[in-house]
């Protein structure tokens, strides 16, 4: 009968854990929704700009250490 008592003991203490954690879940938006359809979030963007921008600095970084294996060589 101890283990009885002791594995009901133990669903209870599981099934109120799991309460909390489905209604953190809730809180959190990552319950079940009533509708169906994904938002997909919009991607954002690059200019340009910004791309030439980015391609010159790894550029550089790269020449510099094409530089520094010459010296050493």
């Amino acid at each position: 009968m101890d283990v009885i008592v002791a594995l009901q003991a133990e669903a209870t203490r599981l099934k109120k854990q799991l309460d909390t954690v489905l209604h953190a879940m809730h809180l959190l938006g990552g319950g079940k929704s009533k509708s169906k359809s994904k938002t997909v979030p919009k991607r954002r963007r690059m200019s340009p700009a910004g791309k030439a921008r980015i391609a010159a600095a790894q550029k550089a970084r790269w020449a510099k250490v094409r530089a520094a294996k010459k010296k050493i060589a």
